[in-house]
């Protein structure tokens, strides 16, 4: 079976959903996608109910990246943030990662406390401080398949040409694909796509900085991963919007069955119930029910 770094070495183009809870691992993992990516943003949100600014610690990250990789059998790129603090706490983070399951941590340039990248008030570290820990991360992984995901943030407060300068320096410290965060034009996810050799991640935000365009077009500019991180998020709370809506309005939920509601009975399977029927119709003394 192929890893993820040799499907991103092919010449077609991979596209990652975001998931956030294990609802959304367990309905992206049967749908056969060749990669998952774990959103710090929805991760976050949905776990601790706060922002993505640097809220979460390490072992509250740590404790998604296993619970993800432990219901999937798709490969999982996770958020890796700054690493956590220094580089002893870089390669503790790299460690942690892999041993969980992940088939690779992105690791980003910014200031602590981090911000989501598509957000205002992004400020990035010294490029060298970066490079010092992508060194390490490299240095610390196990297996050259567990990927390391250098994301830069310099883009939107120092311009493209640093954004550009810095991935090429990340690139040469061992990082295996390249992510420069939130290009604001067609013509500027065009100079990255011909910029670098290695594997390049675009990071579609609805309503974000970055251009809409298909993954068709996407690759045609040089792109090998394509994630939408927040799409299922952003799906799964207008849902909950659009449910409990009625039911404040006190005319109950008759009116989304068979439209807006997913089968119970689906849900049920999706969870795995058939094997707590199955393993219940086996040990009952009974015979089952």
């Amino acid at each position: 079976m192929s890893t993820l770094k040799q499907k991103l070495a092919g010449d077609e183009i991979l596209v990652a959903p975001g998931i956030y809870d294990l609802i959304s691992v367990k309905l992206a993992d049967r749908m056969g996608f060749d990669c998952l990516y774990m959103t710090g943003f929805g991760s976050v949100a949905s776990y601790l109910g706060l922002p993505d600014a640097g809220l979460a610690s390490y072992t509250d990250m740590l404790n998604r990246v296993s619970a993800f990789c432990g219901a999937s059998g798709t490969p999982i790129i996770c958020d890796g943030d700054t690493g956590y603090g220094g580089l002893l706490n870089v390669a503790h983070t790299v460690q942690g990662y892999e041993r969980a399951g992940a088939a690779g941590i992105q690791l980003e340039d910014q200031e602590f406390p981090k911000k989501c990248g598509h957000t205002r008030g992004r400020r990035v570290t010294a490029a060298q401080d970066m490079v010092r820990k992508l060194k390490v991360a490299a240095e610390s992984r196990s297996s050259s398949d567990f990927l390391i995901v250098a994301r830069t943030d310099a883009r939107t407060s120092l311009g493209l040409d640093e954004a550009l300068r810095r991935a090429e320096q990340y690139a040469k410290a061992g990082a295996d694909v390249l992510f420069i965060e939130s290009p604001e034009s067609e013509k500027e996810l065009e100079i990255i796509g011909r910029s670098f050799d290695l594997p390049l991640l675009v990071n579609i935000v609805e309503g974000g900085r970055t251009p809409q365009l298909t993954p068709q077009e996407l690759q045609s500019l040089g792109f090998s991963l394509a994630i939408y991180p927040v799409a299922g998020l952003l799906a799964a709370v207008r849902a909950l919007e659009k449910a409990y809506a009625p039911i404040l309005a006190r005319r109950g939920t008759r009116e989304l069955e068979g439209k807006e509601l997913y089968s119970f009975e689906d849900l049920c399977l999706l969870m795995g119930f058939q094997r707590v029927w199955e393993f219940d119709a086996q040990h009952a003394e009974d015979g089952g029910q």
